[in-house]
């Protein structure tokens, strides 16, 4: 089983973004089914966010130590002593201490510049926390068909001209605008300004002027997957 384990900075994000987007999902559209299934008089429960993007509450592994760290132990036995909402945020509080402790199990062999690129990347991402709680935008919760992916689908809609899908994405410009508020050029350092036209590295996630990079609005209509310059950099080496 190892060997199927992700290895590269990308096969791990996306390992997380699947385990995330299913447990958003449990907290959030299949909310009652989650509490139901959360009975404080069964044993210790443990939320289960899958690559597959499903959850489960289950368990936890009998074999010691298990095979990728565990979620918290018994988060059912709390279901009824706490206000409902307040029960939810917790078991999003640790579930997100959980997803990062399975990305850096996973990221253990990465150098340090992979590691930092890696939370970076995740840290771009809303916690489930902040999602459940309501401290980000509904958009970042899934959809039925395009789930994680929607952020995606609307990572080079910063400037209101999205590639691919016109509709997702003008429905979260004003919540993507004021998200980007502390975004950076990768390149010259300038702030984010709304005026402007700014793509998003598919490798590293980095955003960057498009004149900084010489891509024009036109020629990003045409770009499926767009790697910067470093990146690009870095896959000749």
């Amino acid at each position: 089983m190892a060997s199927s384990s992700p290895r590269t900075v990308e096969e791990i994000f996306k390992d997380y973004n699947s385990r995330r987007f299913a447990l958003v999902r449990a907290l959030t559209y299949d909310v009652d089914d989650f509490y139901s299934q959360c009975d404080p008089d069964k044993e210790n429960l443990c939320l289960y966010g899958h690559p597959n993007e499903s959850w489960e509450v289950a368990l936890p592994a009998e074999e010691v130590p298990p095979e990728l760290p565990e979620p918290a132990l018994g988060i059912n036995f709390a279901r009824d002593g706490m206000n409902r909402k307040d029960w939810l945020s917790l078991v999003a509080v640790h579930s997100d201490c959980w997803l990062l402790s399975v990305s850096f199990y996973f990221g253990a062999r990465l150098n340090r510049n992979e590691r930092k690129r890696l939370f970076s990347m995740i840290n771009d991402l809303p916690t489930v926390y902040e999602v459940v709680t309501g401290r980000k935008p509904v958009k970042d919760k899934p959809t039925v068909e395009s789930g994680s992916k929607s952020r995606n689908s609307t990572k080079r809609s910063i400037d209101g001209q999205p590639r691919s899908n016109p509709k997702l994405a003008d429905e979260s410009f004003e919540e993507d605008e004021e998200e980007q508020g502390d975004t950076f050029c990768g390149s010259c350092g300038g702030g984010y300004s709304a005026d402007e036209f700014w793509i998003g590295c598919d490798m590293c996630e980095r955003w960057y002027h498009g004149k900084c990079v010489k891509i024009t609005p036109a020629k990003a209509e045409t770009i499926k997957f767009y790697k910067c310059p470093t990146c690009q950099k870095k896959g000749r080496q």
